[in-house]
């Protein structure tokens, strides 16, 4: 049985890959998704992509032994989960490889701000002697008695939940995808509504996933519900905030300031006026905007757990039809 990995990690690392298919597959790489030729589509028995998610859709018709495609990731979106699934394919994910990064870069995105880092580095390259002193900063604030709010408290959220009580701060959470008494089991406070949310948090973190309901959702109307000393932070998908509506936001004083991981289009689109004005270091911004280039995931162990938990499920659905983190069950006809 023959597992395709679309867009492989290490060229000529390949070894850890080996090692969590097992000796009775047979493994078949391609630097990118775009590489990968029809026959090689067509021979897999599995598939493992990172970044193909939309090539894999395009093939579909030419997939004639695939059972499983393994989404390298927490995410899942660009799969038609149904249309995968009555073709007897299952679609699963590797939600655990990052959570800890996920959430240590949440928390450090909020610590950046909060404290100045950035303005701090800028002026001590600058003119260490010179400007050897505190720099009044619209988002710099203390953490202790401080509101927490997290958007979507599944794994990640709960861990930068966690991270932030530990910093003594109050935490609040949004997600009615959560049982009742989920408030209970982890002690945060449980709001009716992402309006009261974005009202009462003094840092809001985003970790929901991206469906059709969360596209779109941190909109002009929250985002204008936050104190005028809040921030909002998104290491969950970019499509989650709007981004027109973050700018005009920002430019009106409210919040104070954001720090993004993730963008609605990817790599930035540098013509997009809050990327435009972030990269032209405008005055008004100065402070104010973190981004970072989708990389809250990495870490060398976490990604070598992403790139063994991924093959391994894959080769145990072609090997005894064992599922992990299947996303379509509902529509797997097997």
């Amino acid at each position: 049985m023959r597992i395709l990995v679309t867009d492989r990690h290490m060229l000529g690392g390949e070894a850890l890959e080996e090692k969590a298919a097992g000796p009775d597959m047979e493994l078949e790489f391609y630097a990118t998704p775009e590489d990968v030729p029809d026959d090689a589509w067509a021979r897999a028995d599995g598939i493992v992509t990172y970044r193909g998610s939309k090539l894999v859709m395009e093939k579909l018709p030419v997939l004639q032994k695939a059972r499983i495609v393994v989404r390298g990731g927490v995410g899942f979106d660009g799969l038609d989960l149904k249309a995968l699934g009555e073709r007897g394919i299952a679609v699963c994910t590797v939600p655990d490889y990052g959570t800890t990064e996920v959430a240590d870069h949440a928390i450090s995105l909020m610590l950046a701000l909060r404290r100045g880092l950035d303005r701090y580095e800028e002026r001590m390259r600058k003119d260490p002697a010179g400007l050897w002193r505190y720099v009044p900063s619209p988002c710099v604030d203390r953490l202790r008695g401080r509101t927490f709010g997290v958007f979507g408290l599944g794994r990640i959220g709960l861990a930068a939940a966690r991270r932030a009580a530990a910093f003594d701060m109050n935490v609040i959470f949004y997600d009615p995808n959560q049982p009742d008494g989920y408030e209970l089991a982890t002690g945060y406070r449980r709001l009716a509504s992402a309006e009261e949310l974005f009202e009462q948090a003094d840092t809001v973190s985003i970790h929901s996933p991206l469906t059709d309901g969360t596209r779109g959702a941190i909109n002009a109307d929250l985002l204008g519900r936050m104190k005028e000393t809040a921030i909002v932070v998104n290491t969950a998908r970019g499509p989650i905030v709007d981004l027109d509506a973050l700018y005009d936001a920002l430019k009106a004083g409210r919040p104070a300031g954001a720090g993004l991981d993730v963008l609605p289009q990817e790599p930035a689109d540098v013509s997009h006026p809050l990327v435009k004005a972030y990269m032209d270091r405008e005055e008004w911004l100065e402070g104010r905007l973190m981004i970072t280039p989708h990389a809250a995931f990495y870490s060398p162990p976490g990604l070598e757990d992403l790139r063994f938990k991924a093959v391994a499920t894959a080769a145990g659905r072609l090997r005894d039809g064992t599922l992990r983190n299947c996303q379509n069950l509902d529509f797997l006809a097997d």
